[in-house]
């Protein structure tokens, strides 16, 4: 009997995921399984009324209720959802009753009063639903629906003032809902005040992606009036996503003049001259705040932050390592947080922007993360020191599952949502129980995924406070961080202790340096044999390339060689890493290859930035005329891709070449799976040896350089002798298969969890 109950309560965690995850064919079977071991369970009738209902199947929904109100009638969900069906096939009196009965049955079910409200508007009763949703607030007053819907009625009822107040309360409760907006500028549309309609149809337009529309109402609002602070940084973001970035700098150059006291304003500049290549005026830019606001520790890690997005050569690099160093040294030894405005001074520098492009130098970064992050630890500790004690690890109850966690700001289309699905799609479900906590407010069907292979998936974006409370709800034994360092927000969470045992995955593959991460998991085909001494953590190393990825299924042909502006002759060489990749000492190879490869083609792909494009533009220039080559005649430089046209120029390419120094890893599985040569040379560090571990795993090392002459001497060689090019593209058919869907990685993962979890 008891191993039934748990067989069901199993059955229906699934179909509840499944359902809430979309899935409802599957969900609808498990449902089924649940009613052929117990055919009166009322929550799997209610199960199948609410995916029937859903599916548009309104008779067959009432049918599945009506089953289960007969088994339990004291369940509020199945009377609301049976008036929610009433509702939609129009009997919209009989509806009222069912919701009036969910609320007398659940006075806080904030739903039923929604719909009990909405179906009172549509009845024509505006007083009972006015009534209603006063109700409703009264029940919950921080939810801003509650006042959306309110406002609703009361512009129906022509009580324009006082719907104008309830939008603004529900705007004040969830900021940047383009709905709210779009409300808020039909209400003052309707006072007649369209200057004010022409703010908040600018901010709905920008909240909705709408870029050119929401700048024509800006523009159209500043001809009359003086923006606030957050219509200068909405509009320069507007220029920004539309990539002209000369007018969003213009921006805040002239929203400095009116607001020079607003530090963020400086900040944002910043990062925006920075991002355009003009990194001197960035950092003078800061000088200038700092003058106004010399002991802000803000812009005093911004200061030392400011990095160029690419170089220009090797001595610049050694420039700004030093500029760095010394700026964290300086910044950490005189800084005391014991003052309030420190506090939140240096809480808002280390939540505006991470240290990302230090990692792009090419060099050991352990001394520096390790000052670093123990300034971030400092900084977070002072702020919460709820969440900094060490938490005790309790014995394993006998039939117990570890407890994992998994964190990320990157559960949708991006390479860390990619690489480390399979942890989890292949988890021994009958010991670990997975949760999952996602910080971004991107969703797609990445996502969902994610929300499928967990038992509990919380999506809780831009609430570092809120996340946290609910990891230490859910009492984890083990919480992993997949991608640290790439936003601030994970760096910030990091820096607590949220878990007994914290442990970093390579999502971004460089040591943390924080205390509170006890282990980074990286890969053995990657590592060097020195490895541990680049990590602050206790280094774990997976077997293989340490994921489980799937092979990518790859779509025929469907572009040509022109499509992509490259010569049906040419020897294509595809290197499609992001621009700051490349460092400048290695420029003069793609000039060397083309030397001694006169029909080679090179293939970059573009920075978002023309600025940055221009300046590796002119890196290429350099690089080629110090051999009498045009680096046009041989240098083409796409656009960024979407997926298909992506796989296609692999398709149309003729091989693949590695970065120096921060290697490629999904783009290596992606050009391997279009079955191009990958021509490498591994570092000293593990970012450095990413391809050098596919390769190693794939079994094809014929094409792994020991240095930047072997590099070359391969690449041409790939060229020149066409068949010993072709022996290596059908090795590589040969092996593909032991390197997609390894689940050897994933046995260890899981065995180093219970290993800690017995040895603590």
């Amino acid at each position: 009997m008891e191993e039934n109950k748990i067989k069901i309560d199993s059955l229906q965690a699934e179909a509840l995921s499944l359902y809430e995850a979309g899935y409802l064919a599957a969900a609808e079977i498990k449902y089924k399984e649940i009613l052929d071991l117990d055919i009166n369970n009322a929550e799997a009738w209610r199960g199948l009324g609410t995916i029937y209902y859903v599916q548009e199947q309104y008779q067959d929904a009432l049918e599945m209720l009506y089953k289960s109100l007969k088994l339990d009638s004291s369940n509020a969900i199945v009377y609301y959802n049976l008036g929610l069906v009433k509702e939609k096939i129009g009997y919209l009196a009989k509806a009222v009753r069912y919701y009036e009965k969910a609320i007398a049955l659940n006075p806080y079910y904030i739903e039923a009063y929604h719909n009990l409200g909405k179906v009172f508007s549509e009845m024509g009763l505006l007083e009972q639903a006015e009534t209603t949703f006063v109700r409703a607030i009264a029940v919950r007053d921080n939810y801003y629906i509650n006042y959306l819907n309110l406002a609703n009625i009361l512009m129906m009822r022509q009580q324009i003032n006082e719907a104008i107040a309830s939008y603004k309360t529900a705007l004040q409760l969830n900021p940047g809902d383009p709905l709210i907006f779009h409300s808020l500028a039909i209400a003052f549309l309707a006072k007649n005040e369209p200057v004010q309609a022409y703010l908040y149809f600018g901010y709905a337009a920008y909240y909705q992606g709408q870029y050119l529309e929401a700048i024509s109402n800006y523009q159209n609002f500043l001809q009359i009036e003086t923006g606030d602070v957050e219509l200068y940084i909405s509009l320069a973001d507007c220029y920004q996503h539309l990539h002209e970035y000369a007018q969003a700098i213009q921006t805040y150059r002239e929203s400095l003049q009116l607001y020079p006291q607003e530090i963020e304003l400086y900040l944002r500049l910043a990062i925006i001259l920075q991002d355009c290549g003009q990194t001197q005026a960035a950092i003078e830019l800061i000088d200038d705040a700092l003058l106004l606001f010399p002991d802000d520790i803000s812009l005093k890690l911004e200061h030392l932050r400011i990095f160029p997005i690419i170089y220009n050569d090797i001595d610049e690099i050694a420039f700004y390592r030093e500029r760095f160093t010394q700026g964290l040294a300086n910044l950490i030894q005189p800084t005391f947080l014991n003052h309030p405005e420190a506090k939140e001074s240096a809480l808002k520098g280390i939540g505006w922007r991470t240290n990302f492009y230090l990692q792009y130098q090419g060099y050991n970064d352990l001394e520096l993360q390790k000052q670093y992050g123990q300034f971030v630890h400092k900084v977070m500790a002072k702020k919460y020191p709820q969440w900094l004690g060490k938490l005790p690890l309790s014995p394993l109850n006998r039939d117990e599952k570890i407890r994992i966690g998994y964190i990320s700001d990157c559960f949708h289309w991006h390479t860390v949502g990619i690489v480390f699905m399979g942890w989890l799609k292949n988890c021994d479900r009958q010991h670990f129980d997975i949760s999952s906590y996602y910080i971004n407010s991107i969703t797609d069907e990445l996502t969902q995924q994610f929300q499928i292979y967990s038992d509990r998936f919380h999506h809780i974006p831009d609430n570092l406070e809120a996340i946290s409370q609910q990891i230490i709800a859910d009492k984890l034994h083990i919480l992993v961080f997949l991608d640290i360092g790439m936003t601030p927000q994970m760096t910030q969470l990091a820096a607590l202790r949220l878990a007994p045992i914290q442990c970093a995955a390579w999502g971004h593959p460089v040591t943390t340096g924080l205390p509170t991460i006890d282990y980074f998991i990286s890969s053995d085909l990657m590592e060097p044999s020195n490895a541990k001494e680049h990590y602050s953590e206790t280094l774990i190393r997976l077997p293989n390339i340490g994921i489980s990825y799937p092979k990518p299924i790859i779509p025929e042909l469907s572009k040509s060689r022109s499509d992509f502006h490259l010569r049906s002759d040419a020897v294509v060489y595809l290197s499609c890493q992001s621009l700051f990749k490349y460092l400048p000492q290695y420029d003069y190879i793609f000039g060397e290859i083309a030397q001694q490869v006169p029909q080679a083609q090179f293939v970059f792909v573009s920075h978002l930035a023309a600025p940055i494009i221009e300046q590796f533009r002119q890196r290429l220039q350099r690089a080629f005329a110090k051999f009498h080559l045009e680096s046009e005649e041989y240098c083409v430089i796409l656009p960024r891709q979407n997926q298909l046209d992506y796989w296609n120029l692999n398709l149309v390419s003729d091989i693949f070449l590695d970065t120096f120094g921060f290697t490629g890893f999904l783009t290596t599985l992606e050009s391997i799976a279009c079955n191009l040569p990958v021509v490498t040379c591994p570092g000293e560090f593990m970012r450095s040896r990413q391809s050098y571990g596919i390769l190693k795993m794939l079994g094809v090392t014929e094409t792994i350089a020991n240095n930047e002459t072997e590099y070359i001497e391969i690449a041409v060689r790939l060229s020149l002798e066409r068949e010993w090019r072709y022996k290596i593209v059908e090795q590589i058919k040969h092996c593909q298969n032991s390197l997609y869907e390894d689940k050897t990685c994933v046995d260890v993962l899981q065995a180093f969890y219970h290993r800690i979890i017995q040895g603590n």
